[in-house]
């Protein structure tokens, strides 16, 4: 079955989030009654697919029929990209297919292995007790977001991939522009170019004199293996920059405002530390901010359930609907942090291009949450939930500030 009626009548994507702790209420209808349907996207008014079952963005995500290619025609872009910097754009592993994407990971893998992860705990550690140290010293009510939620990921990252951590502001700038649905042409261009400049100064420095971090292993490892010029580093370092941070600190802030809206949740955390793992797994389920992270442009004919997706044609899988839909998750709406089956959650998407630095993300969090309830019991929310501001506007959703007190 096709769809051929005029794309004005699609419904506009992104949908707006009537409750900052559920999805948009489209997706509920959707996944009950036309599973895979139209969208129109708001950036540039080209239509595109939604898949908002767990069941079809699975397959979707596991499909070698479908691309990651953003230069490719149909691709379902969310960014105003000037057409000249799309011609001449470096693809990211991100928008990579095999073999280049398999080439690229294979390199990178080494650096994420679960005993890498395990070994950065005490230092994660030190940089979370570090940071509430000066939120202690520096008294309530402070933004949450500025005082611990940003900083810990970008240390983290800068110290990972040897970035100075006294760009970060820069750099969090550039990523925050980036990462906007409403900026402009100019605005997008002008914070990737700026990044990408600061980035090549970085990468030849390393090239000249090679550090202990990641992109120095990495074009170590290139000088042998000959998978990525310059300019691919260039581009690697600026997705494992921006990813590295942007989703991890907008899942602090979030993940603390949902227990600390959800009492019984903190209390249940608090008795039982045990269970931190668990509650971590379930607020990635319950926000999925990468929600059309993993677009897509099918390369053939396929069919998703009972709809043909042309070759040429955008896809938008949908984690944030597939992570509540009804049949995986019971009662999806609702915050558990005992949820047995929260493992099986999308949010860092699915196949080959699942997020490599998950088990990084789950360490960080892990440790945040538990310290910061730990350290400071008293923590409130300092600010009525209803004069917060979400980012709706954003690729990666998350809060703008969170104003906390004890």
């Amino acid at each position: 079955m096709t769809q051929s009626a005029d794309q004005a009548q699609y419904p506009a994507f992104p949908m707006t989030r009537t409750c900052p702790f559920s999805p948009p209420e489209e997706y509920a209808k959707l996944r009950a009654g036309e599973p895979v349907s139209r969208a129109t996207l708001k950036v540039n008014g080209k239509p595109a697919w939604l898949i908002t079952t767990y069941e079809h963005v699975k397959q979707v995500l596991g499909d070698s029929r479908v691309s990651s290619n953003l230069k490719l025609p149909g691709y379902p872009h969310q960014f105003h990209i000037p057409e000249e910097m799309l011609a001449s754009v470096r693809l990211m592993l991100l928008s990579m297919d095999p073999p280049d994407h398999t080439a690229q990971r294979r390199m990178l893998i080494p650096e994420f292995t679960a005993r890498r992860i395990r070994a950065m705990r005490p230092r994660i550690q030190e940089l979370v007790d570090a940071r509430i140290d000066a939120m202690l010293a520096a008294g309530g009510p402070v933004d949450l977001v500025t005082a611990l939620a940003l900083p810990v990921p970008s240390l983290v990252i800068c110290e990972l991939l040897g970035v100075p951590y006294e760009d970060h502001a820069r750099f969090e700038e550039w990523s925050a522009m980036m990462m906007n649905h409403d900026a402009g042409p100019e605005e997008y261009g002008a914070a990737v170019q700026a990044l990408d400049t600061y980035l090549d100064s970085l990468v030849t420095s390393k090239e000249n004199a090679p550090g202990d971090d990641l992109i120095s292993r990495f074009i170590e490892k290139n000088r042998t293996e000959q998978v990525a010029d310059h300019t691919d580093v260039v581009t690697m370092a600026r997705l494992m920059l921006v990813g590295g941070h942007e989703t991890t600190a907008n899942m602090i802030a979030l993940g603390v405002l949902a227990l600390l809206e959800h009492p019984e949740q903190l209390d249940a955390v608090r008795s039982d530390p045990e269970l931190l793992p668990k509650a971590v797994e379930e607020l990635l389920r319950f926000f999925s901010i990468s929600d059309s992270g993993a677009a897509r442009v099918a390369l053939e004919d396929i069919e998703v359930g009972d709809v043909t997706i042309r070759a040429g044609e955008g896809i938008l899988p949908l984690n944030n609907s597939a992570d509540h839909d009804e049949s995986v998750f019971p009662d999806p709406d609702t915050l558990d942090i005992h949820r047995e089956e929260a493992r099986s959650h999308l949010a860092f998407g699915y196949g080959i291009h699942q997020c490599i630095g998950a088990n990084l993300a789950r360490l960080e969090l892990e440790i945040v949450y538990g310290t910061l309830f730990r350290r400071i019991p008293g923590l409130r929310l300092a600010a009525p939930l209803d004069e917060l501001r979400f980012k709706d506007d954003a690729m990666v959703y998350g809060v703008y500030e969170l104003p906390v007190a004890w």
